[in-house]
């Protein structure tokens, strides 16, 4: 009786971290209206003393698959969807802290207030999606052949794909010894100034889909509605920046926007 409301509690308790991090995506939406992610190009002492870039990306992402870990050590009978979708979250934070800090070529420091709020985020999103899939998901039998598993699950490869492949374009850009900013060319890029953040937003989408459920939909409006703005961002500065930026590349979503 006791665990049980424990996990009435724990399930209210989710979906009003869900509600949460919906609002917090809306805020930071307006708020990016009017500064710019104080990360990357757009560093600025004004947020804090710099932290090393590789150092930053490692342990910010860090909890995200900790907590993954975690919550996969401790449970012993989990049903297919969940298995697969926190494999597939896993799988993103493996990249994310054990791959993608290692292969960054020098980059600007990260001021400490970005870096806090992203460690925070990451403790709070890596609860959220976790202790859902594993306590709290009730998929109805026969998911991993429902339609929207089925294309949620292809959604979050091809995002995860397109994200990877547009981080190693950027990678890329400069020769070793380089210094300075340079047109992204090749992949989505030719097509939209955010591809990386189009890839993101389509691996999020994708997960909602496979999952349905209130936590999955949060992250992936807040995923929208925050690199969205990094996008429209960086879109401009590059517009700014090259007289010779291609006119015809979208901001975030190729022939559309």
């Amino acid at each position: 009786m006791a665990l049980s409301k424990l996990l009435a509690d724990e399930r209210r308790l989710l979906e009003l971290l869900s509600l949460v991090m919906v609002l917090m995506g809306v805020l930071s939406f307006v708020l990016l209206r009017f500064i710019r992610v104080p990360y990357g190009r757009y560093s600025s002492s004004v947020f804090g003393p710099p932290v090393p870039v590789r150092l930053a990306w490692f342990l910010q992402e860090l909890p995200s698959l900790l907590i993954a870990l975690y919550y996969i050590s401790t449970q012993q009978e989990l049903g297919a969807p969940s298995v697969v979708l926190m494999g597939a979250f896993t799988c993103h934070y493996i990249q994310r802290t054990l791959v993608f800090p290692f292969l960054i070529r020098g980059g600007k420091p990260t001021p400490l207030t970005s870096f806090v709020l992203a460690l925070i985020f990451c403790c709070y999103n890596g609860y959220l999606q976790n202790s859902y899939l594993c306590r709290h998901a009730a998929f109805p039998s026969g998911w991993t052949r429902d339609l929207r598993f089925i294309t949620g699950i292809t959604l979050f490869l091809c995002g995860m794909f397109i994200n990877v492949y547009s981080d190693h374009i950027l990678r890329n850009l400069r020769k070793q010894g380089e210094t300075g900013y340079k047109i992204p060319r090749g992949g989505l890029f030719e097509y939209v100034s955010g591809a990386n953040f189009f890839g993101e937003i389509v691996e999020w989408s994708g997960f909602a889909i496979a999952g349905w459920s209130i936590t999955g939909a949060a992250f992936a409006i807040f995923t929208l509605l925050v690199l969205l703005s990094r996008a429209q961002q960086h879109h401009q500065w590059y517009l700014e920046k090259f007289e010779d930026y291609p006119k015809s590349r979208k901001i975030l979503v190729p022939f559309i926007y």
